[in-house]
């Protein structure tokens, strides 16, 4: 069956960085697109970054670009999320996500992992 594992959340000071991980298993990993969400309290669940397959093409939201990576590693089936100059706002549950082929909708969500960004 399809698992996405999320790791790496934690506790960071602004202006901190943190990696988070997605493990993948029980699917071709390398024939679909994923993404990064993430869920603050109170609000609703955003897109953060996506990449393709193959890692060609990249998004990401406008309030994460140039601080946010996204990154993929076919070979272990394990996709990244490097977060560079963290901010109070980008505290939230962050959670690993399939791409379905051909619609702009997610299939599979892994359990999520906890970011908070405090001092």
């Amino acid at each position: 069956q399809v698992q996405l594992v999320e790791s790496g959340g934690g506790l960071v000071q602004p202006g901190g960085s943190l990696r988070l991980s997605c493990a993948a298993s029980g699917f071709t990993f390398s024939r679909y697109a994923m993404s990064w969400h993430r869920q603050a309290p109170g609000k609703e669940r955003e897109l953060v970054a996506r990449i393709t397959s193959d890692s060609e093409s990249t998004n990401y939201a406008d309030s994460v670009k140039g601080r946010f990576t996204i990154s993929r590693d076919n070979a272990k089936n394990t996709v990244y999320l490097q977060m560079n100059s963290l901010k109070p706002e980008d505290t939230a549950v962050y959670y690993c996500s399939r791409k379905r082929p051909g619609v702009n909708r997610y299939d599979y969500w892994g359990q999520g992992t906890q970011v908070t960004v405090s001092s």
